[in-house]
């Protein structure tokens, strides 16, 4: 029998952590429980449910993710969690059951447009990842054998996979109506199907701009990085985008951010930018803040 060793890896969620296995944990596919009672297939997520800060419980081939409620700090219990996780791997126990394959929940898939015309987000009724995943272009799909497979579509330019959507950015030589009805069912059939849509084991291909962990970070970085995850992020998801945090300038109080998906070149972006995220910020850290940058626009 192998021996687990487990790490802590963070998300670009807050609220959620990796813990990572070195060797493989279930025998492929995924599995999202919100409680209890989901979970009555996976003995470890039951455990784990019993810890009152626990939320959600994501497992996939080798990691189990964990979203937590804000009544704890990560730094206050990753630890434990990690050393709970690795000696119940190393006992032996059963992590999801055989029966666990059989009682997938359907899966929908649906098609909503986004400020960037280009842009179209597919909605899915299950968790995709616990973070966040952009791929500019084929060689880049390294691990995501999902997006791999969507760039053999000659009309896709961009994929983006977050939590419960992929954004997919088309080029100009079609229109939506006509792949929209062709992704939906291409994504429905992909991902019922149990087949990997991020392959954790395998790096992220280093993009040429890197956002800042938010782990990493403090003083006036630290209160941005937390004001763009609680007020900016969940309403540019809502599009098909992201945004994350990449450095602060003390001395010109520059802030530069990272615009993912549907944001990354919409005609919009530096209008939102301006009147929307550079107005909060000068707001809410009177006298910090000059301007706000995509790093990527």
């Amino acid at each position: 029998m192998s021996t687990h060793k487990i790490s802590i890896e963070g998300t670009n969620n807050p609220s959620i952590v990796k813990f990572v296995s070195n060797t493989q944990i279930t025998q492929g596919g995924s599995y999202q429980f919100n409680n209890i009672d989901e979970a009555k297939e996976s003995p470890v997520s039951q455990e784990l449910f019993k810890l009152p800060f626990v939320s959600k419980i994501f497992i996939s081939a080798n990691f189990i993710a964990i979203e937590k409620y804000d009544i704890v700090e990560w730094n206050d219990i990753q630890s434990d969690i990690r050393e709970l996780i690795e000696i119940y791997l190393n006992e032996g126990n059963t992590i999801v059951t055989d029966k666990a394959e059989t009682r997938k929940k359907p899966v929908e898939i649906y098609a909503e447009s986004t400020p960037n015309p280009m842009v179209m987000k597919f909605g899915c009724n299950k968790m995709l990842t616990p973070d966040d995943n952009e791929y500019k272009s084929a060689e880049e799909t390294k691990n995501s054998p999902l997006a791999q497979v969507l760039f053999e579509f000659p009309f896709v330019k961009e994929v983006y996979i977050s939590e419960n959507y992929v954004s997919i950015t088309k080029n100009e030589m079609i229109e939506w109506g006509e792949i929209n009805n062709q992704l939906r069912s291409f994504l429905k059939d992909y991902i019922q199907s149990g087949k990997t849509i991020i392959d954790t084991s395998i790096a992220k291909v280093k993009m040429q701009v890197e956002a800042t962990p938010i782990e990493n970070l403090e003083g006036v970085s630290l209160e941005i990085a937390n004001i763009l995850e609680e007020h900016v992020k969940p309403a540019v998801a809502n599009d098909g985008g992201n945004i994350v945090f990449q450095n602060y300038n003390e001395s010109t109080k520059d802030v530069h951010v990272i615009l993912q998906g549907a944001c990354s070149g919409c005609p919009s972006s530096t209008v939102t930018l301006k009147n929307g995220i550079e107005t909060m910020l000068k707001e809410m850290l009177p006298n910090k803040i000059n301007n706000v940058i995509a790093a990527n626009g």
